[in-house]
């Protein structure tokens, strides 16, 4: 017995489903910034409810992403992914664990950014510019779907913003600020799992990661397959999963809130494993302006609590992260 298969062995008897606190967003009482707060603390997941997305616009996202999926392999290929980060990624495009994944995450997706207008002057930027759509002859419909659903989960994203930044002693319009949220790089991306995962083999519908951004708003199909480990550095790893809930979302903050707080706020490791179901999942992921500069906030050190984590540039730091999880997929493909 090899020492993957003892790890994973052991990881497998001790799975349970992780109790996550519970945010009201109809509700911006005190009591819900301590309880959000507290989520942050303990792990960095939560469940948002009252969000305001109905669920007509719920369903017909992921109406809209199963038909997308179903389209044969050609079709989708028409829309591959471009340099801007935008477009379809086939099965096993990903290998985020590279230490313990022998195969690239069984997942496909679809990326979807934010729009900068041809006229502005960082169109070119990196994570700006347009979107490949579908052809909507195939899709009738498709893309102003999707382009509701970016637009509802930004709004979200951003009352969660405030939220946060008033449990981190700022103004509550700290992040939502022209210079942090003005022209955020924010990624709708849709997920299509299938296939069964082998821990003790490598295979996993995600490897284990962070979330690199300021945070993600996930909705899923009910399916179970998304697992949290509080505590990476614990031997064994205690892994839990994420139940879903209807009517709630679930959010986890990224390594930007992370560096933001001084490692007050958790980036917490999570992955997802299938069991043999087909399984769709809709994630949101947030970061701020291109330009903006990553670094501890005033109310998060003090002379005995000095910043941990160095300032980077936003986009430099997803630029980083991006050419690591696609640098372990070119290193996999070589060896394969």
């Amino acid at each position: 017995m090899n020492e993957m298969e003892t790890k994973t062995q052991v990881e497998d008897s001790i799975i349970q489903e992780s109790l996550l606190t519970c945010i009201d967003l109809a509700n911006s009482d005190h009591q819900s910034e301590s309880f959000l707060f507290q989520a942050c603390l303990d792990s960095g997941f939560f469940y948002v409810i009252n969000h305001g997305i109905s669920e007509e616009v719920m369903d017909k996202a992921f109406e809209q992403s199963k038909n997308f999926f179903a389209l044969p392999l050609e079709e989708k290929m028409k829309v591959l992914k471009n340099e801007k980060h935008r477009g379809y990624t086939p099965f096993y495009d990903q290998i985020p664990d590279p230490e313990n994944q022998v195969q690239g995450d069984h997942k496909e997706g679809y990326y979807i950014g934010s729009e900068v207008p041809r006229d502005d002057p960082q169109w070119d930027y990196p994570f700006y510019g347009p979107n490949p759509w579908p052809d909507p002859d195939v899709l009738p419909g498709w893309r102003e779907t999707m382009e509701k659903y970016h637009q509802e989960a930004l709004r979200v994203c951003k009352a969660i913003a405030k939220l946060l930044a008033l449990a981190l002693d700022m103004d509550a319009d700290y992040f939502d600020s022209p210079e942090m949220l003005g022209k955020p790089i924010s990624t709708l991306r849709l997920l299509h799992y299938e296939g069964k995962s082998d821990p003790s083999k490598g295979i996993y519908g995600t490897g284990a990661h962070s979330d690199y951004g300021m945070m993600t708003l996930i909705a899923t199909d009910g399916v179970l397959g998304l697992q949290i480990c509080k505590d990476r550095n614990a031997k064994p790893q205690k892994w839990e999963y994420v139940p879903s809930i209807e009517g709630a979302l679930v959010v986890n903050l990224g390594d930007m809130m992370q560096c933001w707080s001084n490692g007050l706020f958790r980036s917490t490791m999570h992955r997802v494993i299938l069991n043999d179901q087909n399984r769709y999942s809709i994630p949101f992921f947030l970061e701020p302006n291109h330009d903006c500069i990553i670094e501890c906030l005033p109310t998060c050190q003090s002379e005995s609590n000095l910043p941990k984590y160095p300032a980077i540039k936003c986009s430099t730091y997803i630029t980083q992260r991006y050419e690591e999880v696609h640098a372990n997929f070119r290193s996999y493909q070589k060896h394969a």
